[in-house]
């Protein structure tokens, strides 16, 4: 196995600590290079899942190049991507935008790690007219401001955790209840991401008249939530939620197990980018994880092939993974929109250019992707995975399922 290191992130840690001289390092095109720019979550509470979004892009980059780069005007181009960590703080995400788009001369941008930083960036390529194309901000309320610059290839938040409760209703039904009956404990970050997702949780358990018992905020360093644990173990629920990135989704299996937290029915985000299964064993059995992808759905290109193809490729170039986390994968994607625009505007031009992503209707081996007038990508569903015996499989819903759901979950 090799581990893929791209050169740019060494420029990313010496530039965010302002040892760079001023200037333009680079521009939107360099002789046969052209020159994508993003600030990113390298240290910081999102400083995982943004290493997975920039090992994303690097594989796209380092495949598109390799087999033949981006062509324009009957000339072959290289893709190349300069990175700054923007610390997982939005402000600093928001300066560093503006540093690449002023002082780099970057005119396409690939989006941050998250909803709250990519809220903080998009004002700045929007004021710019900067294309963004963008994997990790599925904030719905990002696609409510009238942007016109900004892109998504992935499902927009409010449908993360939406097939837990239809499951959760189905199930009861099978055995017998109404989902009327189900009682729903949740906890979520207090970012917008997580927010939109508690609002997707309650638009849909409102659906079915589910009773919302618990409904917690966790707490900012997303290190402790054993006072919704207690709460959870008093009031007996059929359902958990959580939504806290990875660093949440760790401290929920964690603490989960260290309580005994016994319920029948355990949904969260970010399962796999926190690597629960490696850390926690048997311990995140039966958990349902929600997924912008899965390596086993019927996706394909000509560049990564299916989608089963891209998750033994990248675990082959990448170190450390034993499943490819969805945040990955939909990074790969965003670069395939670039090199797909490109082409088709072929041209430079950046309202050309701009107006090709908005036309853009692509198969992708992590699943279709065409843009709403609004941005997101509205060709795409979300799915439901389960951790069984360490495997990720997909569960729900039905159409898409390639195993049978576990219920009820086995206390720890």
């Amino acid at each position: 196995m090799s581990s893929l290191k791209p050169m740019t992130s060494i420029l990313a840690s010496v530039a965010a600590l302002g040892l760079l001289a001023a200037g333009p390092a680079s521009a939107k095109v360099e002789g046969d290079t052209i020159v994508l720019g993003s600030a990113i979550s390298l240290t910081g509470k999102y400083a995982t899942n943004g290493i997975h979004a920039q090992n994303g892009y690097e594989i796209a980059v380092a495949r598109i190049n390799e087999m033949g780069g981006v062509k324009v005007g009957g000339k072959a181009y290289k893709l190349k991507v300069v990175y700054y960590d923007d610390e997982s703080t939005p402000a600093r995400g928001a300066q560093l935008a503006e540093r690449l788009i002023k002082q780099d001369g970057i005119q396409f941008m690939l989006g941050p790690y998250s909803s709250g930083l990519t809220k903080a960036i998009a004002p700045v390529t929007e004021k710019y007219k900067i294309p963004m194309v963008e994997a990790e901000g599925a904030s719905r309320s990002l696609f409510t401001q009238g942007y016109k610059y900004l892109f998504a290839v992935l499902s927009t938040s409010e449908q993360y955790l939406a097939s837990a409760i239809d499951l959760a209703a189905e199930l009861a039904e099978k055995s017998g209840k109404k989902p009327s009956d189900i009682k729903i404990a949740m906890a979520f970050e207090n970012d917008p991401f997580s927010l939109d997702v508690r609002a997707g949780v309650m638009e849909d358990a409102k659906k079915h008249d589910m009773k919302i018992v618990i409904d917690d905020k966790l707490p900012r360093d997303l290190s402790d939530m054993s006072a919704t644990l207690t709460k959870a173990k008093a009031l007996k629920p059929d359902l958990l939620i959580v939504s806290g990135h990875s660093k949440g989704a760790a401290t929920a299996v964690r603490q989960i197990n260290e309580m005994k937290i016994d319920v029948p029915m355990i949904a969260m985000t970010h399962c796999e980018a926190a690597k629960v299964t490696d850390k926690f064993g048997a311990g995140a059995n039966d958990i349902l994880c929600s997924t912008q992808w899965a390596e086993t759905l019927s996706y394909k290109d000509e560049y990564f092939g299916t989608a089963a193809e891209f998750h033994e490729k990248f675990k082959n170039t990448y170190e450390g993974y034993t499943t490819v986390p969805y945040q990955s994968a939909q990074a790969a994607a965003a670069v395939m929109v670039w090199k797909d625009a490109f082409e088709r505007a072929d041209s430079f031009d950046i309202e050309k250019v701009r107006d090709a992503i908005a036309a853009t209707e692509m198969n992708t081996f992590y699943g279709p992707i065409k843009f709403s007038e609004a941005g997101n990508n509205i060709a795409k569903p979300m799915v439901l995975r389960q951790i069984q015996d360490g495997k990720y499989n997909v569960v729900a819903p039905s159409k898409w399922a390639s195993h049978p759901v576990n219920f009820p979950r086995k206390a720890p």
